[in-house]
This record gives C-alpha cells, structure tokens and sequence, in this order.
C-alpha cells in the first residue's frame, strides 16, 4: 500500500486532535482561570528512531503533531468588589480539596460556607500552605499580596499558591482545575502576587482563538481529502491489478 496513504492518515489524525484542542480553548475563553493548551510538533529527524540505522523508520513515522501542554501565560485580571474574590498574578496555583484529592486552580471565585470555611463555588474548601480548609469569621475580610486573610484585624488563615517545575507537570482536569502528574510535588510559591477583589479570566484570546479553530478545520479537510484521493488511487490500482494476477 502508497506510504502516502499513511502519511495522509496520519496528518489528519494530527489535524483532528488539533481541531479539538482548538475548540475546547475557544469554548473556554470566558472560564475564570482557564489555561488554554497549545500543540507542539515533534522533530522526525529527532524522533524515537533518529538513533537507529535506518532513517527511513523516523521518517515514515508521519504522525509529527508531538501532543498538547497548558499555557501558563496570565490571564486578564478583572475587579468584582468581593472581598472574597482573589486573582492570582504571576506563576501559581491555589489548592482545593476536592473528592478525588488535592486539585489546583487559578479561579478565585471564592465564598465562605454556612460553616465559616472558604470555599469554591462548587463548595471545595481552599487550603492553607499545610493542607488544611481555612476558616473565615464573619466580619470585614482583608486578604493580603501574601495570602494572609485577617477579619476585623485578626489573623484567621493564609490562603496558599502552589508553583509548579512547569506547563508538563500538571495534566487538565475539567475545565479549571488541573492534578499534578505522577512523581511531581508543588511547591509554595514565591514568585506570586494576590489581588482582593479581583478574579482572573482565561489567558485564551477569542479573535486568535477563532482563527486556530478555523485553521486546524480546514487542514483537516485537505487530509481528509488527500485520503479520499488516495484510497480513490489504490481502488484502480486493484481494479487494473488484481485480474491480471
């Protein structure tokens, strides 16, 4: 069979995972601390193969999309007025006990429960830099650049940031919250500033957003394409071929 026809295949298997990358960025583009994820491409001459004898093996692995990884860039910060609000900026994560574990966010979309505990919008208690849920008296809250939380004066909690060693260490979990990946421990960040009143956006830009969608659509129509010319090809060819065998 034409190596070409696998060389289409693959290309349009790559444009295909592309196209949904696009979509699920575009998608996200008005989600409270959403990071976007971009493809890269790997190199056929520094592929798996490149060290074996026969360089026809790298070469004929046409799958060169390399996969995806988050985009760490900062999202656009925006005032909301709540005191509970909090916008992270610079490199870092907050950390939420959720059902399936220790999960990290940048949505700081805060509010405090019936129980004094601070907590997502979907009712996950934000942790402190020891792994504990913070408690929030009712009074009037004053949330630091560090984290401090103070209410009426009083320190009550510390809310913490978590950096990561980079965008490969945190794998997507829905559509703001991300886990580490096996073997990989965050650390307290240093390099993180707080906003009160504030909530971070997503760093996915509408207009590019659109752009990229429409790109990896109409790449993968041409591979689609291709392969219906190819296997269009090897149809004759076996209508020409196979009597004469």
């Amino acid at each position: 069979m034409s190596s070409g026809f696998y060389a289409a295949f693959s290309g349009w298997l790559a444009r295909s995972e592309a196209l949904d990358t696009a979509a699920s960025n575009l998608a996200n583009a008005g989600t409270q601390g959403f990071r976007a994820e971009r493809e890269y491409f790997r190199s056929a001459l520094m592929g798996p193969g490149a060290s074996g004898d026969q360089l026809d093996s790298t070469v004929n692995n046409f799958g060169v999309l390399g996969g995806s990884q988050l985009d760490l860039d900062q999202g656009a910060l925006t005032t909301t007025g709540n005191p509970l609000d909090v916008a992270i900026e610079g490199q870092g994560f907050f950390a939420i006990q959720t059902k399936n574990g220790v999960r990290y966010t940048r949505d700081g979309s805060f509010h405090r429960s019936s129980t004094g505990l601070l907590i997502t919008a979907s009712g996950e208690p934000v942790l402190d830099p020891k792994g504990r849920p913070i408690r929030v008296p009712a009074g009037d809250v004053t949330i630091g650049a560090d984290g401090v939380i103070s209410v009426d004066g009083a320190v009550s909690g510390t809310i913490a940031v978590f950096s990561f060693p980079s965008a490969a260490s945190l794998a997507p979990e829905g559509a703001n919250f991300f886990s580490p990946v096996a073997g990989v421990k965050p650390k307290l960040s240093t390099a993180a500033t707080l906003h009160q009143g504030a909530l971070e956006g997503s760093n996915q830009n509408v207009i590019q957003g659109t752009l990229d969608l429409i790109l990896a659509q109409r790449q993968a129509e041409m591979m689609q394409k291709a392969l219906v010319l190819f296997d269009s090809d090897l149809n004759k060819t076996a209508c020409e071929q196979l009597p004469k065998v």
